[in-house]
């Protein structure tokens, strides 16, 4: 973990590495407001293991999206990890603590894909293992999942 504060910014003069780094402080605060002004109006979220038909578009959709995994949680934790830039791409490899108030306790290994253009995220692209989330998660959580606001759903088949 970081010892260092990461300072959100969302400059154009701004690298796109300060903007994953941004982005991420103000997810592990789940400041949704924070989150926004990082992503491009039409930046597209993709969780990998769900595929593209179920993607979000824009900021406020893409804080839908992420508020239905997270709302539920008691805690969440973004353990920092390695950060590596190739010009406007950026891959983060990182790790998530989820915690419910039930007590159940996900860790999941992640690695994320960014791109940013003028200092705004256009492309963010999550890897992970779906079945380490489900296996960990109460038993009730699918269910929600099953139940919660997917007016945020995005078909990015055939665009990512």
């Amino acid at each position: 973990m970081r010892a260092d504060p990461i300072e959100p910014t969302t400059s154009t003069a701004a690298t796109p590495q300060a903007v994953v780094r941004g982005l991420w402080a103000a997810l592990a605060q789940r400041d949704w407001e924070a989150v926004q002004p990082f992503l491009d109006d039409s930046c597209i979220y993709l969780d990998v293991p769900y595929g593209p038909a179920l993607a979000a578009r824009g900021p406020a959709d893409i804080v839908k999206r992420i508020k239905v995994g997270f709302e539920p949680l008691a805690s969440y934790t973004n353990h920092d990890g390695l950060l590596v830039a190739d010009g406007e791409h950026v891959i983060y490899e990182h790790s998530e603590r989820w915690e419910w108030p039930s007590g159940e306790v996900a860790v999941l290994p992640f690695v994320t894909v960014h791109t940013v253009v003028d200092g705004k995220v256009t492309l963010w692209k999550d890897y992970w293992d779906s079945a380490t989330l489900v296996g960990s998660a109460p038993a009730t959580w699918m269910e929600e999942l099953a139940a919660a606001d997917t007016s945020w759903v995005y078909d990015a088949t055939g665009v990512v």
